[in-house]
């Protein structure tokens, strides 16, 4: 009897051990940190638990799985939407959103990812439908705002925030995408002929104002050149006519410069005829005196006086000798009239 009072002992205190083990794992919760805990205690809401170590009372309150309360991001999948434009073009979605109030997205709302879900697509669909496909396409900052107002003024009361709405992609018909492309294509190569057009139309005005500048900086240089040489010749002439002027030259040195200026008029490969002016009789007439006055005689000056003397009745000839031909021609004298 003793052995089996014993045996009863222990197995009441294994079970009361036992029972004592299961009260304490039901009774000490740890909340980690980020996660919300909802506890019902006989079936109604009683407190929500914050992260740390919590107390409840075995068989009697009951914590409801935990809630995350980071910010969470939920990808849709693509939902075909009908512009304005009567054009079916396939939206993915991505919303950002947290749970702000655990009791409100336990008890308003049974499950609000699919509720956010379903929310986020009627939306789209309303907001995409008043737009026709290139406002769709190139208004996504404006779509992600009015979906992102919506949606979080409907969560709001189930205790979730929705921070940010993106169209992740808009995907309109193949044939549409064709036409689209090709419509690009021609705008991309009108571009580029208008680009193209304006660079030879400046290239050719910056040309043609670098050879205006040109010629007028060249003419400029002429005109300048010319004064210069204008103004040196002009120099020379004045000092060569006071050097002579100065030196006092008599009749006799003009005479002989004279003579040595002719030669330079039959200089050039152009030149055939060169013509001997009337006045070549007076200069010979006058180095022949100066060399007879030397030379104690006539001689020279004579014929030269003598040859440069015309007949009787004939005009003064004018001569003229052919550059290359070494015989002169003389111009027929001119008969006067008998008395």
């Amino acid at each position: 009897m003793d052995s089996l009072g014993g045996t009863a002992a222990a197995i009441v205190l294994l079970v009361l051990v036992i029972f004592v083990i299961i009260v304490l794992v039901r009774s000490i919760r740890i909340i980690p940190q980020a996660r919300a805990g909802v506890v019902e205690r006989l079936g109604k809401y009683q407190r929500t638990l914050n992260p740390g170590l919590t107390i409840l009372i075995p068989f009697v309150d009951r914590l409801l799985p935990l809630l995350d309360l980071r910010e969470q991001v939920v990808s849709f999948p693509p939902q075909p939407v009908i512009t304005e434009d009567n054009l079916v073009v396939s939206i993915d979605t991505v919303v950002y959103f947290q749970v702000t109030d655990p009791r409100a997205a336990t008890y308003e709302i049974a499950n609000y990812i699919q509720a956010v879900e379903q929310l986020t697509t009627t939306t789209l669909r309303n907001v995409v439908g008043g737009l026709n496909l290139e406002e769709a396409l190139t208004s996504r900052d404006q779509i992600n705002g009015q979906l992102r107002g919506v949606l979080d003024e409907a969560t709001g009361r189930w205790g979730i925030r929705v921070s940010r709405v993106e169209l992740k992609a808009i995907d309109p018909p193949h044939s549409i995408q064709d036409s689209m492309e090709k419509q690009m294509r021609a705008e991309r190569d009108r571009r580029a002929a208008i680009l193209t057009a304006e660079g030879t139309k400046q290239s050719q005005i910056l040309t043609a104002e670098g050879q205006r500048q040109a010629a007028i900086l060249a003419a400029e240089g002429d005109a300048k050149a010319a004064i210069l040489r204008a103004d040196g010749e002009a120099q020379a002439i004045q000092k060569v006519f006071d050097a002579i002027h100065k030196g006092n030259p008599d009749q006799k040195l003009l005479a002989y410069q004279y003579l040595q200026t002719l030669p330079k008029i039959a200089e050039g490969s152009s030149n055939k005829l060169w013509i001997i002016p009337s006045e070549v009789g007076e200069a010979l007439k006058g180095i022949g005196g100066a060399l007879g006055g030397v030379n104690g005689g006539s001689g020279v000056a004579d014929l030269f006086s003598d040859s440069a003397k015309p007949p009787a009745g004939v005009g003064a000839p004018a001569t003229t000798t052919a550059a290359g031909s070494g015989h002169a021609e003389s111009t027929p004298p001119t008969q006067e009239p008998p008395a």
